[in-house]
């Protein structure tokens, strides 16, 4: 075309050869109007070729002959419409012309108030030719629009439309009442759904989209790259026709849509607006469920029936039925009222008939805006795959309260934390903090995170409690104690003897009624150590009970536990409740605790943490120690849970808005309450357990049993997933099938019919029903020297009788056939404990040969065994080593002897990488001693959550699915060269390592130090003192000179050897060997 104008001949002569040649040429005239100095001329050519065209059937054989079309689109008839009365619009046969399915979108948008997007960020997904994006603009002179679509052409033709509006004939701006033209409005830009306001960072008010809603009959087409050198057909298809987009929806031909509601969710300002065309082919509920499930309120605007375009393939339709039990909605012509499926709808269509469907006009708006952005940022981030299983759709708005926030927090966690950090076991500092914060705030008692001791279970805190105080005989409420060991609800050891004591060194427990004068008159005949009791619903609402309680225990020099559970409310308008009604205003007095089961919420039922309130220093001490011994630790994600709901109730108050009054102080009793025996305290005090630290001077734990390396994809995956499911069915947290396969294929182990499974938090609670087991049974407890001292501690505490079974140095500290038939020979029923094939915590193997020997001498004498795998599965430096192969050796050992029993406890960390999820099982093949476990109850279960991650995770490690098993080894190749870097510190530092095999740890012996005085400084002053280094104190002298936590010999009962894990992030880890290197340097 040449000159300032080109002739319309010219131009109508390159179009006629073919549809790429007359976008050719609409392109070039693009070019013309986006310089401003031929604009002008462009659109008065424009003009010319509107008006040559300007009849119905002129318009109709320019579209035939020269493959474009210029029409009106008439917009006065749409009610509340002032302005323009019409549009003057140009298609293309490669691009999606304006008809019944865009004209019924915009009649749903007119429905909204004038103000939805006056001043507002918009953007249309779908553009087609722009007309929708331009009537907007026009209507309600939003800030801007953003028209958007994946064909290159559809955006080239929406430009000149344009400048066809925002220019009158003569090539002159339309100004609207703001001064503004429709060029300062609208841009359009390819993009593939949001892809262009994302990549730019632009956040949205409104997003309207009207896109292809049915799969390709030829999913390959749609794999094509998109070019605008591409045929007609494929690029007009992009607008009747979707790709399976990876999302549940798909098998409904929704999946665009699903993809681009979770785009506009990442775009879209918090109080935004999302507006969308849904045919109802799928059903009006499947439509409706799509948004709701990621948290969106949804408003239908407005409904009608159209046909269906005839020039749309429903055969994927057809082929979805025939696969699956859902049945589409079509109609028979626009009048027909009985639907039809889509197999019937396609018969019908073929014999020349016209079907219709309903298309409906959705409004969507963010219920949570916030939480919900956090948590679909999350699963962009590498989680998409786990989508399909969030739901966010409460009918109960108290649930969406609850369980949005905390899908929210637990995303985000995940999300910024690439490992579970180091956690007291009495609980996370954050977490008591915040019961400490709501006790303060809501029932104005000024507690702190070291009044509160968290448990994993009411039932948990009641018996540690009881274990720890070792009454001869406890009162307990008879609603509180069904969980109690068998053996103390049995006991008749209630009297004392003519000497004052009581016959038997056991706890006997008396079960009371829940009302308090009977039990006040029990009290007072009785004369119990210990009262656990909760109070009646009338007693609660005043403290007269609870004082009369604390009256007559303290007369008596009995402890008193009082459980809250029943009456504590989390809630912004908690019910009056006397207990804490009297601690607003008096100190709890020493010999009383408040235990408190946090089981009340909306929606994960028999999620439980607990948590035990105490003023009196030495108690609260005591039992942060106990849950330790008793339970390793407490399961982080129930904090998370309910921590949350306490944030939320504190989130909004004003803190300390309220002063708190000044308390009356403790009474004095007539006797001293029952409290802790020396051993107790001896025990307590000589275990190595968790270090107080303060949140500004953090320590490096190399002294817990836990793993502190990244936490993988999977897992993360899996654990988000476990919270983000609703009705999950009972047999997708059946793990017994994965367990079974995981210990045959792992250690050759086969599973007897007789055989049970019993799973709990940790595997350090069920070592601990074991322990209760041997005592039961008037066993001993052999522990061979270089057992884990956690473990050794905890028997002693549960005061069973313990022997101690030499092992062989030369052999690195492995039980021998020698040793072991040598110390059992002088014990009478031993229960022998061995940790393999990984020994913790030396890190060495005990090979298939030297465990079936082993197991074979325990067999011979009638040892009953404690098989702990649970430190296995990470083997780092263990050529030569062919695993477990139990299976024949055991099923010949049970065939020679029949009582042999094997208690066979395992952990999951090392097998499936848990992170920071607690998970134990213990497989018995003895039906009597099944029996007998099950008599100690109380054990704290995995919730179904955790249960559906660890089946999970077990199928994924059953099918052998790549990231699993290549983030298994590659943690496994991070031990290895931990293992190697941190031998060569200390061996550089003048300790001697015991060669390590495998697991998270090894022992050392500080060779050079031992001996020899080293200065520390003392807590809260300036001053210091000197110590001469043994294996009694090089545990408080590192600790207090470097800021590492080790083991010491103590602890591993090898004398003169230390223990050290290597599991730490990667930051701990570079400081643990720092801090190795300047005690060095301190001791120098």
């Amino acid at each position: 075309m040449g000159g300032a104008r080109a002739s319309t001949e010219e131009f109508l002569k390159q179009c006629e050869v073919s549809g790429d040649a007359a976008y050719s040429a609409l392109r070039s005239l693009l070019e013309r109007l986006e310089d401003p100095s031929t604009r002008t001329d462009a659109r008065i050519f424009l003009s010319e070729l509107h008006k040559r065209f300007a009849s119905k059937e002129a318009s109709e054989e320019c579209l035939r002959i020269y493959h474009f079309q210029i029409q009106d689109i008439f917009l006065e008839q749409y009610e509340g419409f002032q302005k323009r009365k019409k549009l003057t619009m140009m298609v293309i046969p490669s691009i999606f012309m304006p008809e019944d399915w865009s004209f019924t979108f915009y009649e749903g948008i007119n429905r909204h108030p004038d103000s939805i997007f006056k001043d507002r960020m918009v953007a249309e997904l779908g553009c087609g030719n722009g007309w929708i994006s331009i009537a907007i603009a026009e209507k309600w002179l939003p800030l801007k629009v953003y028209g958007l679509d994946i064909n290159p052409r559809a955006i080239k033709i929406s430009w000149i439309n344009l400048y066809m509006n925002a220019l009158d004939d003569n090539g002159q701006p339309i100004y609207d009442g703001e001064k503004k033209t429709l060029l300062d409005r609208v841009e359009f830009h390819e993009s593939d759904l949001l892809s262009y306001c994302r990549d730019n960072q632009i956040e949205l008010e409104r997003i309207v989209g009207c896109i292809p809603q049915i799969l390709n009959p030829n999913p390959d087409a749609m794999s094509k790259m998109i070019t605008e050198n591409a045929s007609e057909e494929f690029l007009h298809d992009l607008s009747n026709y979707c790709a399976l987009q990876g999302f549940v929806e798909d098998q409904f031909g929704l999946g665009l849509i699903a993809r681009a509601v979770e785009e506009g969710i990442s775009v879209i300002k918090p109080l935004g607006i999302m507006i969308f065309n849904m045919g109802g082919r799928p059903g009006q509920a499947v439509c409706r469920r799509l948004f709701e499930r990621r948290g969106l309120l949804v408003n239908k605007l407005w409904q009608t029936k159209v046909l269906q375009a005839a020039d749309t393939d429903i055969t994927a339709l057809v082929e979805i039925e025939k696969n699956s039990p859902h049945r589409f909605e079509f109609f028979m012509g626009l009048v027909g009222d009985q639907p039809i499926c889509a197999r019937t709808a396609w018969a019908y269509a073929k014999a020349g008939g016209r079907i219709s469907h309903a298309l409906s006009v959705y409004s969507c708006q963010l219920r949570q805006p916030n939480q919900v952005k956090v948590i679909f940022e999350f699963l962009r981030n590498g989680f998409q795959d786990i989508s399909s299983s969030l739901d966010l759709f409460f009918e109960d708005d108290t649930v969406a309260d609850e369980k949005i926030p905390f899908l929210a927090f637990l995303a985000n966690a995940l999300k910024e934390n690439s490992v579970f950090p180091y956690e007291p076991p009495a609980g996370s500092r954050r977490f008591r903090n915040l019961i400490a914060g709501f006790m303060r705030t809501y029932h104005h008692i000024p507690l702190t995170a070291d009044n509160v001791v968290v448990f994993p279970s009411r039932t948990v805190a009641i018996e540690s409690a009881l274990q720890l105080l070792s009454p001869h005989l406890a009162i307990v409420d008879e609603q509180l104690s069904r969980h109690l060991p068998r053996p103390w609800l049995t006991s008749l050891n209630v009297e004392k003897t003519e000497s004052g004591k009581y016959s038997e060194d056991a706890i006997a427990v008396i079960e009371a009624p829940r009302q308090s004068d009977l039990l006040v008159e029990l009290i007072r005949k009785l004369k119990p150590e210990v009262v656990v009791t909760g109070m009646a619903q009338f007693e609660s609402v005043t403290s007269s009970a609870f004082e009369h309680l604390i009256e007559i225990t303290r007369e008596i020099g009995c402890r008193l536990l009082l459980d809250i559970s029943d009456h504590f409310e989390l809630s912004s308008l908690p019910s009056s409740n006397g207990v804490l009604k009297y601690l607003a205003g008096n100190v709890l007095p020493s010999h009383v605790a408040i235990i408190c089961g946090l089981l009340k919420n909306q929606v994960y039922s028999d999620l439980e943490v607990a948590f035990v309130i105490s003023e009196e220093k030495a108690m609260f001490k005591a039992l942060c120690k106990t849950v330790e011994l008793m339970q390793g630790n407490n399961p982080i994600i129930s904090q998370y849970y309910y921590g949350c709901l306490f944030h939320e109730l504190l989130a909004f108050q004003i803190a300390d808005r309220h002063p708190l009054t000044q308390r009356i102080g403790e009474k004095t009793g007539a006797l001293k309450a029952n409290g802790f025996s020396s051993s107790t305290i001896s025990i307590l005090e000589h275990a190595e357990l968790a270090v107080n630290e303060s949140d500004e001077s953090p320590l490096v734990h190399m002294d817990v049993d836990q793993s502190f390396l990244p936490v993988t994809k999977p897992v993360k995956g899996e654990i988000f997933e476990s919270f983000a499911r609703q009705n999950i069915a009972e047999s997708e947290t059946d793990v017994t099938f994965g367990i079974r396969q995981m210990i045959s294929s792992s250690y050759g182990l086969q599973s007897a019919t007789n055989t049970e499974f019993i799973y709990a938090d940790s595997t350090v609670a069920l070592f601990n029903k074991l322990v209760l087991c041997c005592i039961h049974e008037g066993g001993t407890l052999c522990f061979p020297v270089g057992s884990n001292g956690n473990y050794v501690s905890a028997a002693k505490f549960l005061k069973a009788k313990i022997a101690s079974i030499p092992t062989d140095p030369q052999a690195g500290y492995k039980l021998t056939e020698k040793t072991l038939k040598g110390a059992l020979a002088n014990i009478k029923k031993p229960w022998v404990y061995i940790s393999g094939p990984t020994i913790n915590p030396t890190g060495l193997l005990y090979s298939n040969e030297e465990i079936n020997k082993l197991l074979q001498i325990c067999a011979k004498v009638g040892a009953t065994v404690i098989l702990d795998t649970s430190f296995s599965g990470v083997e780092f430096n263990s050529k030569g080593f062919k695993g477990w192969k139990l299976g024949d050796a055991v099923e010949k050992i049970s065939s020679a002897h029949p009582a042999f029993c094997i208690a066979f406890l395992g952990g999951l960390f090392s097998t499936v990488l848990t992170g920071g999820i607690k998970f134990g099982y213990l497989h018995i093949n003895q039906p009597c001693m099944v029996e007998t476990f099950h008599s100690f109850a109380g054990l704290s279960k995995p919730h179904r959550t955790a249960k559906y991650m660890i089946k999970k995770l077990l199928d994924l490690r059953e099918q052998k699915k790549g990231d699993l098993l290549n983030a298994i080894s590659e943690q496994t190749n991070i031990l290895a060269s931990r293992y190697k870097q941190l031998k060569q510190t200390l061996e550089s530092c003048g300790w001697e390592v015991l060669d390590a095999q495998a697991g998270v740890s090894i022992v050392a012996k500080p060779s050079s130090y031992l001996g020899k005085t080293i200065k520390i400084n003392e807590e809260g002053d300036n001053s210091s003192r000197s110590l001469k280094l043994d294996d009694s104190n090089i545990r408080e002298a590192m600790l207090k000179g470097t800021g590492l936590c080790i083991n010491s010999a103590s602890w591993t009962g090898i004398p003169g050897y230390c223990r050290l894990t290597i599991a730490l992030e990667d930051a701990d880890f570079n400081r643990a060997l720092q801090c190795i290197s300047k005690f060095k340097s301190l001791v120098g």
